[in-house]
């Protein structure tokens, strides 16, 4: 049998390393995966069980039974049609404004010259380190000083401000080469005009996957919601889940299901829209390179 020469032996031990680092890599994704899925399995499951089942000492991966009772109740004996209402209103008008908003923000301190710029890109900065619970207090007494307690708008204002997507759009405009701001202004484009003929075109990309996130900030916000709704018919989705148990104690069956139907609109959303947030990343990506 002929011998490999030496330096044939190299490319090969090279792809064999390859190999076993990519099996490897493959075999943590699949365990995180697992991870992460498996809460969401769960969840499911135990929805799917009667109540007796849930509360047994011993843990059960598949029920003995399966029973759609607690969709049903879910369904026809809460309030679930008025909190997806609130949900998709409050969503809705958060993710326009915050996002609109943001994108004039952005462009303002990205491409105009005004007194107190920098600081106050700075001050945009440090606000991204405060936690929003520390301003609950203060929010609920402006709420309740406006009378808005209790109203899609109460609920939405304090969730207008998002210094992340400030953030973004800021970096994005940066990246933009400064030939076609200049083309503009030589053709007495006004600084309107600039904005939404040449800058908002480019960045419908970045734009799209901000407005799915901040769609999806406000839909699983609880605390906040939770503090400026009382009534019952006024909550959003994730409120109005910890109204389905009774006097009697914790239905979990039933809480899980509600739980379910509340997080299924945003899982479609995410899966219908998945690709393209990936190319509206992409694009940035390349526009700023």
């Amino acid at each position: 049998m002929t011998a490999l020469p030496a330096q044939g032996l190299a490319p090969v031990q090279r792809l064999q390393r390859i190999n076993v680092a990519g099996a490897i890599l493959s075999i943590v994704t699949v365990v995180v995966a697992v991870i992460w899925a498996f809460p969401i399995y769960w969840a499911v499951v135990t929805s799917l069980k009667p109540e007796n089942e849930t509360v047994r000492a011993t843990v059960e991966i598949w029920p003995d039974t399966f029973t759609f009772e607690h969709y049903r109740f879910a369904l026809f004996e809460t309030q679930i049609g008025s909190w997806y209402l609130n949900s998709v209103g409050t969503a809705l008008g958060t993710m326009v404004l915050t996002v609109s908003a943001s994108l004039l923000c952005g462009y303002a301190i990205s491409q105009l010259r005004f007194p107190l710029r920098q600081p106050l890109w700075w001050l945009i900065l440090a606000s991204f380190m405060v936690p929003t619970q520390v301003l609950i207090i203060n929010h609920f007494e402006l709420v309740a000083n406006l009378g808005l307690l209790n109203t899609w708008a109460g609920i939405i204002l304090p969730q207008l401000i998002h210094p992340v997507v400030i953030i973004v759009y800021k970096q994005f405009f940066d990246g933009v080469p400064r030939e076609f701001r200049e083309a503009a202004v030589m053709d007495n484009a006004s600084e309107w005009r600039i904005l939404t003929r040449v800058y908002i075109p480019m960045n419908w990309g970045v734009t799209t996957a901000l407005c799915i996130v901040t769609f999806i900030w406000s839909w699983n916000a609880f605390l906040w919601p939770f503090l400026a709704v009382t009534r019952t018919e006024e909550m959003t989705i994730t409120v109005g889940i910890t109204q389905v148990n009774d006097a009697f104690g914790v239905y979990y069956a039933r809480q899980l299901s509600a739980a379910v139907l509340a997080g299924l609109p945003v899982a479609l959303a995410y899966l219908l829209f998945q690709r393209r947030v990936t190319q509206a990343i992409t694009l940035s990506a390349g526009i700023k390179g």
